[in-house]
């Protein structure tokens, strides 16, 4: 009886501890298999979902009961913003109309306090010297396996669960094509390589404090790992923030290592470097002129990035926008009028008419008179869909409140621009506080890091570059509101400005 009430005493006392280490593997390694579905959107409430709040409601629980102490430092400026995002969705829903669904707008404002609240148990859990090493290594194993999954798909058929359309979205458990980017546990390569992006200085910084070859081989893993994303503005990402890391600390080998080492995996994987070439390219356009139908001159592809409709203007030895003309040649002129043809049925199908094949004929033949035929440079689909509808809808939604923005929720799940999305959906207000937030996180930081010791340094500096590389990767992603990268963020940066608060206070020189 003795040995099961010490146990349960050891349980109550280290609770927490055992809740985040649990947290530190659920999140980036449990598959986003579907729990309760939401109605109008593909989005659901997932088995960590339900973890999660049973965790906060422990912690509060443990909080009262004084079993670890709540860091209130940051709370104030966490509260405010959530209150400015929530505030942002009942102007969008009760004032403007913005949000046509209740439930699932409250729940996008609602994810934004889930995600960031694990910050404070994290800042909470830094207790001693032992802690942070303890917490940063199991998040390094998980890395380590998510960087073997993400392998393991490639070339051993290991199944994927993603979220990039709905019908995946069902947890359907899939076997990825040999041409398919990879996405390990995440619900798509996009998170994946946020992820990456993210943990890859932290590994870096770790194997200069700790000198250990084992962190070289996981900081290794995860740039091939990264590279079967075939994610390019990650990829830019790592690259930039890898970089500056190496060059800020004088590490003028290992950063020779590093260049030599992504080169070679960038000759093995192959994608990436496809999928940079394929970002811009020289088509032949067709257009009606009386109705602006455009027809890209392309062959689709699972293994081609296709062009998307924003144009590239070319231009002119004069420096003025043009596109280059095309020569009618025989094989052009059989194209135009296929083309033709093809709007023509269409256009009678519309208007319910059937025609008979002269009157198609003919029809088609004045069509043909209207297609205009030019070469010019065109954007990929992934660039076209972000500057023409992604991009521009976020922008308009600001415009309409500048203050409160149009709400959580309502500029669909992804304007891949977090820049944009923050702007779009919580304004200035939202904004300016989520800002406000992580630049006092940095400044804390930065603070920190000046009195530590050169070892702790490379710790502080490689979350730093870290964050620097999702700011960088945030122009193109929704970082911080994919799920398994928000929460991987707000724990690590919790972790790290706990072990800078213990620094700090008792003037902890080695971990």
């Amino acid at each position: 009886m003795k040995k099961l009430t010490s146990l349960l005493r050891w349980i109550d006392d280290n609770l927490i501890k055992i809740f985040l280490a649990v947290f530190i593997f659920l999140i980036p390694l449990y598959p986003k298999f579907p729990l309760i579905d939401l109605e109008y959107t593909y989005i659901s409430v997932r088995f960590e979902d339900l973890f999660v709040a049973l965790f906060y409601v422990i912690f509060v629980l443990q909080v009262l009961r004084k079993k670890i102490i709540l860091r209130k430092k940051f709370l104030l400026l966490f509260v405010f913003f959530w209150i400015a995002t929530l505030a942002s969705f009942f102007v969008g829903f009760y004032l403007q109309k913005t949000i046509p669904v209740y439930q699932i707008g409250f729940l996008h404002a609602l994810r934004r306090i889930e995600y960031m609240f694990v910050f404070f148990i994290a800042v909470s859990a830094i207790a001693s010297k032992k802690d942070f090493p303890f917490y940063l290594n199991l998040y390094f194993i998980a890395l380590l396996l998510v960087g073997l999954y993400g392998i393991g798909q490639r070339f051993t058929d290991l199944p994927a669960v993603q979220t990039m359309n709905p019908e995946y979205a069902r947890g359907r458990i899939l076997t990825l094509t040999p041409e398919a980017r990879i996405s390990s546990t995440f619900g798509g390569h996009f998170d994946l390589s946020a992820y990456l992006v993210f943990s890859i200085p932290l590994v870096l910084g770790y194997y200069f404090f700790s000198e250990k070859k084992k962190y070289a081989i996981l900081f290794a893993l995860s740039i091939t790992t990264l590279l079967y994303t075939a994610q390019r503005i990650s990829f830019i990402a790592y690259v930039i923030s890898v970089t500056t890391f190496l060059m800020f600390f004088r590490k003028f080998r290992f950063f020779v290592f590093t260049a030599i080492l992504t080169a070679a995996l960038m000759f093995v994987t192959g994608d990436l470097s496809k999928r940079f070439a394929q970002t811009f390219q020289f088509k032949q356009v067709f257009v009606n002129l009386q109705t602006g139908d455009v027809v890209i001159d392309q062959t689709i592809t699972t293994r081609e990035l296709p062009a998307g409709g924003f144009e590239i203007p070319l231009l002119s030895k004069k420096g003025k926008k043009t596109a280059r003309q095309v020569v009618l040649d025989e094989k052009t002129k059989k194209e135009i009028l296929e083309i033709a043809r093809e709007q023509a049925r269409k256009e009678a199908l519309r208007e319910g008419r059937t025609p008979t094949n002269k009157e198609a004929e003919k029809r088609a033949q004045q069509i043909a008179g209207l297609i205009n035929v030019k070469n010019t440079v065109l954007c990929d689909i992934s660039c076209s869909t972000r500057l023409q509808v992604e991009w521009p809808r976020a922008i308009a939604s600001f415009i309409q409140n500048p203050l409160f923005g149009t709400g959580p929720s309502s500029i669909t799940e992804a304007t891949d621009n977090d820049y944009l999305r923050w702007l779009g959906e919580l304004g200035l207000l939202g904004t300016v506080l989520f800002v406000y937030i992580l630049y006092s996180l940095v400044y804390t930081i930065i603070q920190t890091a000046k009195k530590a010791s050169q070892d702790q340094k490379y710790l502080f500096l490689g979350f730093l570059f870290g964050l620097f590389a999702l700011f960088i990767n945030a122009t193109y992603i929704d970082v911080f509101e994919a799920s398994k990268v928000a929460y991987s963020f707000w724990l690590m940066a919790g972790l790290v400005v706990g072990q800078a608060a213990l620094v700090r206070n008792s003037n902890v020189s080695s971990l």
